[in-house]
């Protein structure tokens, strides 16, 4: 589990595109030092697990799947990501609860400037959008950000200079593709009421 607070900017050392499988990141020490082999760490939003640590970083293996539902295919090198190792229990939650597992891929709709902060428009897949409510969670890149707004396609992020400042969101333009995961608690929710709205279903029948 994560919080959508991220702890660092990592650098693509090596994409998918140039490797068999493997992400090369090179990572802060502060976050480097932290991680162990087999540990699990969100990249943009998708939790991966590190298989390989050296002094400048670490690799992470990126199944077919996750290329497919994800950003990650489209890194190269050069690239900055947000990081996130994972929760320990006890630790506080600055954010909201993440599994680092990406819903679907939004796209940056519209920017622009809002007094001190950045006013983001983004496209949202309708499989995703039906877990947001104004004012409720939602992690862009693995960064949990509060929804100002909620339209019919879109929804409405304002950004402060700090998580401009520490996330890849200070370098988005409009038609940035971004990983988009909905509140956890949501989606349990809906499944958990699944089987009354059946049996409703069937009794006004």
């Amino acid at each position: 589990m994560f919080a959508g607070i991220v702890e660092a900017l990592g650098v693509v050392r090596q994409g998918l595109a140039g490797s068999a499988g493997g992400l090369s990141l090179q990572v802060p020490d502060g976050l480097r030092q932290r991680l162990r082999v087999g540990d699990s760490l969100a990249v943009n939003g998708c939790c991966l697990t590190v298989v390989q640590l050296d002094p400048r970083g670490v690799v992470a293996d990126v199944m077919p799947e996750t290329a497919r539902r994800t950003t990650l295919a489209g890194l190269a090198a050069g690239a900055a990501v947000n990081c996130e190792a994972a929760l320990a229990f006890g630790a506080p939650v600055g954010g909201h609860l993440l599994s680092g597992h990406v819903d679907a891929v939004g796209r940056i709709a519209a920017r622009r400037p809002e007094g001190n902060a950045v006013r983001l428009t983004i496209a949202v897949p309708p499989a995703v959008l039906r877990y947001c409510v104004a004012q409720g969670s939602l992690a862009v890149d693995g960064c949990s950000l509060t929804l100002a707004a909620v339209e019919a396609e879109t929804v409405a992020v304002a950004l402060i200079p700090h998580t401009l400042a520490v996330t890849v969101a200070g370098a988005y333009a409009v038609g940035t593709e971004v990983n988009l995961e909905a509140d956890l608690l949501g989606k349990y929710v809906e499944r958990l009421l699944e089987p009354h709205r059946a049996a409703a279903g069937r009794a006004g029948s």
